[in-house]
């Protein structure tokens, strides 16, 4: 097998006959298979995935979880599945053109002190300002909290040879974020430019709040800065104090009861908000410790193996 194409799926049945077709184009002298990864859709999209393995059982394969347990278990599902000796990770919604393939299939086939293609995102008009922003912003944080470098607008789209995808699944971390895995395994990567094109079908359900969400999983993932703000925060509180007590004795408030009121406001603001990311890391450790499987598999079509939890 050349080439494995991991495709999550969450609420798709526009897209991915589209997708199918558009890929069984492209790759019409390549020996591949498409690894469909149904996430507890609730339209009719395990309904098209299963037409398509009917139509092509050599090429289609078919996932169908449980429930939804989010993109990075589909990833991961996919990659545990995958028996290619390069794998691609592609949404299903169409916005990532199936066309790269075979660019990044010929350059790694040519390049073989390469070990992986990432696409960048390099248009995107569909996308808010706001948006566009916020996403440059937690690029650069990123890159400065972590000890990895995290490429700008490096997107999921991506290509890599076996021992790649092996590294990727050893990891047995159950809050995963990818791109963060990606970041930290390391390897020689390529990155190539895209276009994002707009859906032809659906409507997206990563909106910004979501976004922050994932954001915020990828601090907590890769990085212990935040913890770090508990100190930053009591040296600030200490340079207040003592300059509040310096003020109170040259000016003599008159006022001092609404002053001592916002002070401890702020105390108490800045006293949550150092609970709140301290629980956070909790919550990651118990989730851990509880140790569930990333997904639970319903039905698979194309497979003979026993599900891989």
């Amino acid at each position: 097998m050349k080439l494995s194409i991991i495709a999550p799926c969450k609420n798709e049945e526009g897209n991915v006959k589209k997708l199918y077709n558009r890929i069984k184009d492209c790759l019409k002298d390549i020996k591949y298979e498409v690894i469909f990864i149904d996430d507890g859709s609730d339209d009719k999209t395990l309904d098209h995935l299963k037409d398509l393995y009917e139509e092509d059982m050599v090429h289609v394969k078919v996932l169908s979880f449980s429930r939804n347990f989010k993109k990075e278990a589909a990833m991961l599902s996919g990659l545990e599945h995958a028996s290619g000796e390069y794998t691609c990770i592609i949404d299903s919604d169409l916005q990532q053109n199936p066309g790269y393939l075979l660019d990044m299939l010929t350059f790694l086939d040519k390049n073989p002190e390469y070990d992986e293609v990432a696409m960048v995102m390099q248009k995107r008009n569909i996308e808010s300002k706001l948006m566009s922003l916020c996403k440059n912003i937690f690029y650069k944080l990123m890159d400065s909290i972590t000890d990895v470098h995290f490429e700008k607008s490096a997107s999921d789209f991506r290509m890599f040879r076996a021992n790649v995808r092996e590294t990727i699944i050893s990891l047995k971390e159950k809050n995963r974020f990818s791109k963060g895995i990606f970041a930290w395994v390391g390897y020689k990567v390529k990155y190539m430019p895209y276009v994002v094109e707009p859906r032809t079908s659906g409507k997206s359900e990563f909106g910004f709040v979501s976004s922050t969400k994932y954001a915020l999983d990828g601090i907590f993932a890769f990085s212990t800065q935040p913890l770090k703000i508990s100190y930053i925060c009591s040296i600030l509180t200490y340079v207040a104090f003592f300059t509040y007590l310096i003020f109170m004795f040259i000016f003599s408030l008159y006022n001092g009861a609404s002053a001592i009121i916002l002070i401890m406001l702020f105390m108490f603001a800045t006293l949550f908000l150092l609970v709140g990311i301290l629980g956070s890391y909790l919550a990651r450790i118990y989730s851990e410790t509880q140790n569930r499987p990333n997904y639970v598999i319903k039905e698979k079509f194309g497979f003979k193996d026993k599900n891989i939890l």
